[in-house]
């Protein structure tokens, strides 16, 4: 949920992160210990503009954010242009019906970085020609073994060879899942610690939709598949096959789905 905080809560959020005691505060900024204390409390009725500019001069943030304007402490006149975000993006930001605050943490999280790394050499498939390259020399080696030899398929260095291979979908969608939920339980912990953020439901939610889409049967595509639909209320298990194959069709001409990825491919060869 978005609790916006008060005068006095931010006046004291900023304080006590600066570990600093109102008799402190007063000597440096020059106002008044009980001013202070009736600012922190939202006991104001004679709030003067010098008193907030002084104050948010001081800690080095806004007026706007002090009187609760705007939610950014340092930068409320960003330029749009500066965040390189496409206006799709923009539209979302400006209209979604979502926990900003939460959307914010995430991006800021220290192993965000990381996480968005990874996601982009998987949808960018900057290691998918090395993967096919150990899997096929794997492949042949296991061929050749069986061909020469006549090796047991059940046979120890048979059966290293084949589970060596690797299902790049399956390999990124563990490592990105895991990344993903270290973050959120990170999130979550801080959450404990403010209660006016988020009783944590929001994050327990999004944690549960991750588990539940690593449980779902099918392949990957499938799973990404099940989980955008049941974002938007649709039961992919209720559809039928012609609904199923329309759906299939529409994401391929979208990034979340790549074409020759699902059933049809399967047999080729194992990633």
């Amino acid at each position: 949920m978005n609790i916006k905080l008060t005068l006095g809560e931010r006046l004291k959020d900023l304080r006590v992160e600066r570990n600093l005691k109102l008799e402190t505060l007063a000597e440096q900024t020059g106002l008044s210990k009980s001013a202070l204390s009736k600012y922190e409390s939202d006991d104001v009725t004679d709030l003067s503009i010098y008193a907030v500019t002084t104050l948010a001069e001081f800690y080095g943030v806004t007026t706007d954010y002090l009187l609760g304007v705007t939610e950014n402490k340092k930068r409320p006149d960003a330029v749009l242009s500066d965040l390189h975000l496409s206006d799709g993006a923009v539209d979302v930001l400006r209209n979604g019906k979502f926990n900003h605050r939460l959307l914010c943490e995430l991006i800021v999280h220290e192993n965000f970085r990381r996480f968005m790394t990874d996601l982009e050499i998987y949808v960018d498939g900057y290691v998918s020609a090395n993967i096919q390259n150990l899997n096929a020399g794997l492949e042949a080696t296991r061929q050749m073994l069986k061909k020469k030899y006549a090796a047991d398929e059940n046979d120890l260095y048979m059966s290293t060879l084949k589970l060596g291979q690797i299902d790049e979908d399956e390999y990124f969608g563990q490592v990105l899942y895991d990344e993903l939920v270290a973050i959120l339980k990170n999130i979550k912990t801080e959450h404990r610690k403010d209660k006016t953020t988020s009783d944590g439901s929001m994050i327990d939610n999004l944690m549960k939709e991750l588990e539940d889409a690593q449980k779902l049967e099918g392949s990957a595509d499938e799973k990404k598949i099940r989980t955008a639909l049941k974002a938007i209320g649709i039961n992919y298990d209720k559809l039928t096959e012609d609904e199923r194959k329309l759906i299939k069709k529409i994401l391929y001409k979208t990034a979340m789905l790549k074409p020759g990825t699902l059933a049809g491919n399967r047999g080729k060869h194992r990633r």
